[in-house]
C-alpha cells in the first residue's frame, strides 16, 4: 500500500513525531504487549499540519455515531484498524491515518490516502475512545495531545487479582514498589471495571477516570495513557509496569514485599 507523503516530506516536526510513534511501536511490540493488532496510537498534530487542504470536504468523508464538538476542525494521526505494532515500527505512515476532523466534530475527513485505499483502510476500532479522550482533553484546555492504548502484560497480570480490582488497592501496590512511580504519576492511576472492548461504556468510564489521571488501567485488558509527547506517554506505561513487575518478582521469592518507607 503507498501512502501520500505529501503532508510529512516538507515538516520536519511532523516527522519527528511520526518517528517517535514508530520507536514506541517497536518498544511495545518488544515488551510484548502488542500481541498480533493489539494497541492504538492516536496524536493531535493540529499545530503540525501546515499545508492541510483548504477544501476538505472534497476528501473522503466519514460519518461518526455521535459528535466530538471540542475536536472540530483538528487533525490527528491515528493507528489504522488491524494494523500491528511490528509493522508500524517498520513503516509508520503505512500503518497509520491522519485525519481531519469536520467544521461540526461530527465526522472526519482522511487526509493522506487516496479514494482506494480509503475503503479498505480504517481507523483503530478503538476510535471512538481516543476522540473522546481528546474532545475532554480540548474542552478542559490541557496540553496532552497523545492517547495510547497497550496491553501491558504485567498491569493486566495485577487485576487477575480481586484484591486490586479496587481503584485504591491498586494505587497502593503500584506507587508502593518504585519511588520513580510516584513521583512521574504522583496522581496515582483510574481503574475501569471489565467492560467489552471497543463499546460506548467503555469509552465513556475511560473518560472519566482520565479527568483525574493520566493513566486509566482496563481490568483483565490493559491501560490507556495521555501525555504531550509519544515518549513520554509511553515512559508513565513503562514506570507502572516496573512496580507490577517488583511486586510479582517479591512475591516469586516467596516474600512480601515492604513497600516503600513513609507510604501507607
Amino acid at each position: 500500500m503507498q501512502v501520500n507523503m505529501d503532508l510529512t516530506k516538507q515538516n520536519q516536526a511532523l516527522q519527528n513525531v511520526v518517528h517517535e510513534v514508530g520507536e514506541v511501536a517497536g518498544y511495545l511490540w518488544q515488551r510484548g504487549w502488542a500481541e498480533r493488532n493489539a494497541g492504538n496510537i492516536s496524536v493531535n498534530i493540529s499545530t503540525l499540519i501546515m499545508n492541510a487542504p483548504e477544501d476538505p470536504r472534497a476528501l473522503s468523508h466519514h460519518k461518526l455515531d455521535k459528535p466530538y464538538p471540542g475536536l472540530k476542525n483538528l487533525c490527528f494521526l491515528v493507528s489504522g484498524a488491524e494494523k500491528r505494532m511490528r509493522d508500524l515500527a517498520r513503516s509508520p505512515l503505512e500503518n497509520m491515518l491522519i485525519i481531519m476532523m469536520d467544521r461540526e466534530g461530527k465526522g472526519y475527513y482522511l487526509i493522506n490516502t487516496d479514494e482506494a485505499v480509503a475503503q479498505e483502510f480504517r481507523p483503530t476500532s478503538e476510535l471512538p475512545a481516543h476522540l473522546g479522550i481528546h474532545n475532554m482533553i480540548a474542552e478542559r484546555g490541557s496540553t496532552e495531545k497523545v492517547v495510547m492504548h497497550t496491553h501491558a502484560n504485567e498491569l493486566i497480570a495485577l487485576t487477575q487479582i480481586s484484591e486490586f480490582c479496587k481503584q485504591e488497592k491498586l494505587n497502593n501496590v503500584l506507587m508502593n514498589m518504585h519511588p520513580e512511580t510516584s513521583f512521574y504519576i504522583p496522581a496515582g492511576v483510574g481503574f475501569v471495571p471489565y467492560t467489552t472492548p471497543g463499546s460506548e461504556a467503555i469509552a465513556i468510564e475511560t473518560i472519566n477516570v482520565l479527568q483525574h489521571h493520566a493513566i486509566a488501567i482496563w481490568e483483565k485488558h490493559g491501560v490507556f495513557a495521555i501525555g504531550e509527547r509519544v515518549l513520554e506517554t509511553f515512559d508513565l506505561i513503562d514506570i507502572l509496569a516496573k512496580s507490577a513487575r517488583i511486586y510479582f518478582m517479591v512475591k516469586s521469592s516467596g516474600r512480601e514485599p515492604e513497600g516503600l518507607p513513609g507510604n501507607s
